[in-house]
């Protein structure tokens, strides 16, 4: 039997890239980037949804709070479901993880490999290879993507669910923060316009810029936590004083995500006890000396956050956790 000759190898592509019509046919870099917009754009509609589900009595807010976690869950596998279809013009079809040969028939098309099923096939060139490759990395890190957004929407409900259980019991709820990378600080600043009477309090660039000073004035306390957690890559000419100066730096003037250190700094930049609730991990408190100083709870209010590990698919999130008569 003969090889397919090249014209025969690209129509046998063509044929594989699927029945859409032509205006709606993408190469795989643009179909992929379009996957990606749209996984951001369901979380941002999420955002929306929940911010909407926190007005009315507390009563309603728990049957929206329901219809939209039911919503966005059913909206996620209908764009899972429909990335796939899309895939599956290409070639490749999810519906078994354990599908090795529709995979590959993915991995082939894109790279410009006839994917006929006869015995025989043009040996492919150099830079077929070179495709198939590449082709093969797109194509596993998509199925990795669609997988990890699986997972990541049933640890989030489970999540919700375990911080309303804490929350409710104290008379307490989530006011949702902007996750831009600057959400710690700006949970905070919600935290401090919410007992502030109306006065000025300080802004979440603020506040990044006092607990960068703070840790600096401070590093003996703070630089044994930073190495051990690694937050930045130290190279070889830093030493560990100027690695963490310039993580000092990126905390006051970048989105760079805040976490413990930060907020060990804010707790007595601030005077403040802070605690930050989860629905994943234990209680944290920082600052118990203010709280006890305080006397009563009125005069110095604790702030109080929501960490939550699953929020997004960027990773960790942090809320502000206000009373739920003032939702």
């Amino acid at each position: 039997m003969e090889a397919p000759s090249g014209e025969e190898a690209g129509d046998s592509v063509q044929e594989l890239a699927g029945n859409l019509p032509e205006q709606k046919k993408e190469l795989l870099d643009e179909m992929l980037a379009r996957h990606r917009k749209e996984v951001a754009d369901l979380q941002n509609k999420e955002i929306a949804f929940k911010k909407e589900a926190a007005k009315g009595s507390k009563a309603d807010q728990k049957v929206k709070r329901k219809k939209v976690e039911e919503e966005i869950s059913r909206l996620s596998s209908e764009l899972k479901a429909r990335h796939s279809e899309e895939l599956a013009s290409l070639g490749y079809k999810n519906a078994s993880g354990t599908d090795k040969t529709n995979l590959d028939n993915l991995v082939m098309a894109i790279a410009g490999v006839s994917v006929s099923h006869h015995g025989e096939t043009a040996k492919p060139s150099k830079g077929a290879k070179r495709r198939e490759k590449r082709a093969q990395q797109e194509a596993l890190r998509e199925q990795r993507i669609q997988e990890e957004q699986t997972n990541l929407i049933s640890d989030r409900i489970m999540e919700n669910e375990k911080l309303e259980e804490r929350l409710q019991p104290l008379g307490l709820t989530i006011n949702e923060i902007k996750p831009d990378g600057h959400c710690l600080y700006r949970a905070v600043e919600d935290q401090l316009l919410l007992y502030s009477n109306n006065k000025p309090v300080f802004s979440f660039q603020e506040l990044r810029k006092m607990a960068a000073d703070y840790m600096r004035k401070h590093s003996h306390d703070f630089l044994p936590f930073f190495l051990a957690e690694a937050k930045i890559e130290m190279h070889s000419s830093d030493s560990p004083e100027e690695a963490f100066e310039k993580y000092c730096e990126e905390v006051e003037s970048t989105a760079v995500w805040g976490g413990h250190l930060e907020l060990g700094a804010l707790t007595h930049c601030l005077k403040k006890h802070i605690i930050v609730f989860s629905g994943s991990f234990p209680d944290v408190e920082m600052g118990k000396e203010y709280k006890l100083e305080s006397g009563s709870s009125s005069s110095n209010p604790s702030i109080k956050l929501s960490y939550h590990r699953y929020a997004y698919g960027l990773g960790e999130h942090y809320n502000s956790v206000v009373p739920t008569r003032l939702k």
